[in-house]
This record gives structure tokens, C-alpha cells and sequence, in this order.
């Protein structure tokens, strides 16, 4: 599947004229939990040649492509995904820090995963994952419940978590979060992981009532933290600095 990946990217670079700076896997596959039918979600950003970056009017700074064997593609254009960087946009910094890179301009991603380290705003990354995790807790141990979305549940809940207790950018990968969480609880995830690795996106096989409330428990001491988190902001200046330098 690598190389369709690889040629698709090609064949978007020949065909709309840019340069991708870096691709990536996103989503289930990505965080270590896909399952069979998962698709592959490729996200990548993009540059232009200089002279498009000199035009007066507004020109469309996203590309997307699904094909036929599940490769479900977004890529946004370098100063879009900039500018989202600069508010600590969480689906881009998810793109940063994938585990797995299919392209990538080396000395690129490492300048620009500085950028974001140095610039993370903790309350924008806590607020986007607490919240999203609200929603997931309320399908908990429901007829509405699956392996998916008791997945998004956790996921979510550790990340907001992790960024109140380690103040910096969430890891990608699922299993890094056990960090922060006890280890007796360690083989049951992983036994879920191994689980949802064997059934479909939309299975509804039981969850151990013992997870299903640590997932709660998360999120209830995310609720009472919320308030405490330092809003730090971005420096405009390097964000400036970085894109003049990489259009060049």
C-alpha cells in the first residue's frame, strides 16, 4: 500500500504543480489502533512556486482526493497550515508528530516541529481534546457504543490529560499515553487494542466496565483542572521568520 501512497503523491505534485513538504498517516493507524477496514488517511502540506505566494487574490489552499482502494487524502497549503500551527491547530500537530511519515523534507519537518513545540499553547490543545471527549464519554456503555468510539473516548480523555500534567503536545502513537495512567490498566487496553485489530470500525463488543470508568474518571478530573491551565501564545515573528525563509 506504501508505494500506491507514494505514487499518488507523486502524481499530485506533477499534476497540480507544488512541492509536498511532508506526508503522513493520520487517524486510527496512526494513534496503533486501526482495525481491518480502517482506511489510510493521508495528510500532507504543500508549497507553491514563489510567484503564487505574490498574487492579490485569495486562491485555494486545500487538496483532497479519495481513491478506489480507501486512500482518503487532505493536504493544506504551506501558509494555511502556518497559520493553524500558530493557534495550535491539534488535527495539524496530530500531522507532526505521526509516527508515520510515507515523505518528508528532513531538515523541513524538524525546523517546523520545533516551531510548534516552542509556540504549543496548552489551554487550545487541552480545550479541543476535553471537549471532544465530553461527547465520546456520553456513548459510553450504550447501545450507541463501539470498539471505535470507546477508543475516541480514551484517546481524547489521555490527551487532555497529558497536557495538563506534561504541559507539551500530546504524542501521537495511543500506547505512549499509558504514561500517565496506572499500569494495572495496561494489559486490559492492550488486549482491546489487539480486539479491535481483528474487528470491524463499527464492532460492539463488550468493554471491561473497569475501563469504561477510568475513561470517566479522565474526564471528570480534566473537568476540574480546566480552569488551570496557562494560555501561552504564539510568537507571530517566528512563524513570519519560518515562512519567508522556506518560500525562498
Amino acid at each position: 500500500m506504501k508505494t500506491k501512497i507514494l505514487e499518488k503523491l507523486t502524481q499530485i505534485e506533477k499534476d497540480q504543480n507544488i512541492e509536498i513538504l511532508f506526508a503522513v498517516e493520520s487517524g486510527s493507524r496512526a494513534w496503533g489502533f486501526e482495525s481491518p477496514d480502517s482506511d489510510y488517511d493521508i495528510r500532507f502540506v504543500y508549497k507553491h512556486k514563489k510567484d503564487w505566494y505574490l498574487s492579490l487574490w485569495e486562491q485555494k489552499d486545500t487538496i483532497q482526493f479519495m481513491t478506489e482502494d480507501d486512500l482518503d487524502g487532505s493536504g493544506w497549503e504551506f501558509r494555511k497550515a502556518l497559520k493553524l500551527l500558530a493557534k495550535s491547530n491539534a488535527s495539524f500537530l496530530g500531522w507532526l508528530l505521526s509516527p508515520i511519515v510515507y515523505r518528508a523534507n528532513g531538515a523541513f519537518l524538524k525546523e517546523i516541529k520545533t516551531l510548534a513545540e516552542n509556540n504549543f499553547n496548552p489551554v487550545s490543545g487541552f480545550y479541543h481534546y476535553h471537549s471532544m471527549s465530553k461527547g465520546f464519554e456520553e456513548t459510553l456503555d450504550t447501545d450507541k457504543m463501539t470498539l471505535k468510539s470507546f477508543f475516541y473516548a480514551i484517546r481524547t480523555a489521555l490527551c487532555a490529560n497529558w497536557i495538563y500534567k506534561k504541559e507539551s503536545i500530546p504524542p501521537v502513537l495511543f500506547t505512549e499515553l499509558y504514561a500517565i495512567i496506572d499500569e494495572k490498566f495496561h494489559s486490559a487496553i492492550n488486549d482491546l487494542i489487539d480486539l479491535k485489530s481483528r474487528e470491524i470500525e463499527k464492532s460492539n463488543e463488550p468493554v471491561d466496565a473497569v475501563l469504561i470508568q477510568l475513561v470517566r474518571d479522565i474526564v471528570k478530573e480534566n473537568n476540574s483542572i480546566k480552569d488551570n491551565l496557562i494560555n501561552k501564545k504564539s510568537n507571530p515573528e517566528e512563524f513570519n521568520t519560518f515562512f519567508l525563509n522556506e518560500i525562498k
